[in-house]
C-alpha cells in the first residue's frame, strides 16, 4: 500500500458558520467518493483557509463528518494580492494502491479555476 496525497478546494460564498461546514463536508465527501476511500484509508488532512474566512475552523465539518481518529490541522493560506477569496483548500494523506496518475484531486464550483490542470 502506497501512500498518496489528495488536494481539494472549495470557494465559499459567504463566511458563515454553517456554510463552511456544508462546503467542507461537500469537498470531503466527494474527496472520499471519487478515490474509492473510507475513513479508515486517511492518513492525516491539512486544511487552510484565506484569511477572510474566520467563522469556523475547516476540520470541525470533518469531525461531523465522523472523522474522529485522523489528524487534522487547520492553517491560514498565504494573503497574496488577487488570490481568490473565501476558499478552504485542503490536503489529505491516504494510504491507496490507486497510482498516483488516477488520484482524483477535487475542485468544486469556482475553485475549479484554481488548478485547471489537476481539477477532476
Amino acid at each position: 500500500m502506497a501512500v498518496r496525497a489528495v488536494r481539494g478546494a472549495v470557494q465559499l460564498e459567504r463566511d458563515e458558520a454553517r456554510h463552511m461546514d456544508e462546503q467542507v463536508s461537500e469537498l470531503l465527501t466527494a474527496v472520499l467518493e471519487r478515490n474509492g476511500l473510507t475513513t479508515d484509508d486517511l492518513i492525516s488532512i491539512w486544511f487552510t483557509a484565506t484569511p477572510d474566512l474566520h467563522s469556523d475552523f475547516p476540520a470541525a465539518a470533518a469531525r461531523k463528518l465522523g472523522i474522529v481518529d485522523v489528524p487534522l490541522i487547520c492553517a491560514q493560506e498565504l494573503d497574496i494580492e488577487g488570490a481568490m477569496p473565501r476558499v478552504v483548500r485542503l490536503l489529505a494523506h491516504i494510504e491507496s494502491d490507486k497510482p498516483r496518475a488516477d488520484i482524483a484531486h477535487v475542485y468544486l464550483g469556482a475553485a475549479g479555476a484554481l488548478r485547471k490542470d489537476i481539477a477532476q
